[in-house]
């Protein structure tokens, strides 16, 4: 049976507590929510990394995963109010923002029809027009005109609206999406389930009974989609567990969830600009408690633009092991909350690059975690000439799965 290295267990900072919950995850045991909510609250950043890296090295070993993908916002007015939101006009400010029709998303999905993009990341506000049969349209158009292109797509927050405008049920939405084309579904719109903190933030839209029982649904279809939390503004740590907890039920139900994504608040140009954002430290100890709670998650993912190439990097030592994609076009969610990177756009090569000046093997995967290319031998003309990026020695991984 696998147990804590001595150098861990003879650390005279860490607790009785902390300890006993480090030797259940190196023995496979699931952690408690009061368990989590003890590593939020005492453990080392360095134990938390020591024990999530432990997990990641068991599960992937070194392997990083990232995919060629670009953005459709069709537009950032909205309905809904969030405080958070940096990116949405509200309706009646509409003429400051944007609505593409369905003829302006094809013209970019045609601009990268020479470009071997895999996937088209579609999620934006939430308006009147973009109703049931305007999105079965646009699905159904796109996988006409490039059928091999993975359409990840809207939210719970979308879906809710549609359908209810509609006047169908869930279950009849969500198999007229599949019908349409849709291949998986994005993680966001979750921000954090517990509703004390959802009804300040974001209360007009759609709760977590609904987000949740959109993705059962779709999962039960025998579709796939990922899971987000927005952390770091007036939530508490017991809210994280509350939700990676109902994540983690969800997940033991029906199995579709394929990764989690952490996404970091920040306060630029929004109604909660008047709080602090977390620091670096506190990104890496949410990702790596991430990676040791929700045990029945196959990822964990780091959104490069929104941390930094820079944090990215060291996240990939804290439990992550997919940084996304290279997002070949100049996506506006994040950049106009602020982001880390006001351009975020990287090539193959600088992505590449990225993950193996951390001593990673760089593994490009299609929107299910197909292999595309395994980049672990593969140099490109130049490619130590690279800025903004952390360049560490190259150590060795002990890979979990080779422990007993």
């Amino acid at each position: 049976m696998t147990h804590l290295p001595d150098y861990i267990t003879n650390d005279a900072l860490l607790s009785t507590e902390l300890l006993a919950i480090g030797n259940k995850v190196y023995q496979g045991d699931r952690i408690s929510p009061a368990e989590g909510l003890a590593l939020f609250e005492d453990a080392p950043l360095a134990f938390l990394g020591h024990l999530a890296n432990f997990v990641r090295e068991k599960r992937h070993g070194s392997v990083t995963y990232f995919n060629r993908n670009f953005h459709i916002e069709p537009t950032n007015v909205c309905v809904y109010d969030c405080k958070f939101c940096s990116y949405s006009q509200k309706i009646k400010k509409r003429e400051d923002g944007w609505e593409y029709t369905a003829d302006d998303m094809m013209d970019i999905v045609r601009s990268y029809d020479e470009k071997p993009v895999t996937e088209v990341h579609i999620v934006g506000g939430v308006l009147p027009q973009y109703d049931l049969e305007f999105y079965e349209n646009l699905f159904s158009t796109i996988r006409t005109h490039r059928p091999e292109l993975h359409i990840k797509a809207l939210t719970p927050v979308e879906y809710h609206y549609v359908f209810k405008k509609a006047g169908i049920s869930y279950e009849v939405g969500m198999q007229r999406m599949k019908d349409a084309g849709l291949a998986s579904m994005p993680g966001g719109g979750a921000e954090i389930f517990h509703p004390e903190i959802r009804e300040v933030i974001c209360k007009d839209k759609c709760d977590a009974d609904q987000w949740l029982e959109i993705h059962k649904i779709w999962h039960q279809l025998g579709m796939r989609s990922n899971a987000t939390i927005l952390y770091g503004h007036i939530e508490k740590y017991h809210h994280r567990v509350d939700h990676m907890e109902r994540l983690r039920l969800l997940q033991d139900e029906t199995g579709g969830f394929q990764t989690f994504i952490p996404l970091k608040f920040r306060n630029k140009d929004n109604q909660m600009s008047d709080l602090e954002e977390e620091s670096s430290i506190e990104d890496l100890r949410n990702y790596a408690i991430s990676r040791i709670y929700l045990d029945n998650f196959d990822h964990i993912k780091a959104y490069w633009p929104m941390i930094g190439r820079a944090t990215a990097q060291l996240s990939l030592a804290f439990g992550v092991d997919d940084i996304d994609g290279t997002i070949d076009d100049t996506t506006k969610i994040y950049t106009m909350a602020g982001s880390e990177e006001q351009n975020p756009a990287l090539t193959t090569e600088e992505m590449v690059n990225l993950i193996k000046l951390v001593g990673r093997i760089p593994v490009e995967r299609g929107t299910l975690y197909d292999v595309i290319k395994d980049y672990s031998e593969f140099e490109f003309e130049g490619s130590n000439d690279f800025q903004g990026y952390v360049s560490l020695p190259v150590v060795e991984h002990t890979n979990g799965s080779d422990k007993s």
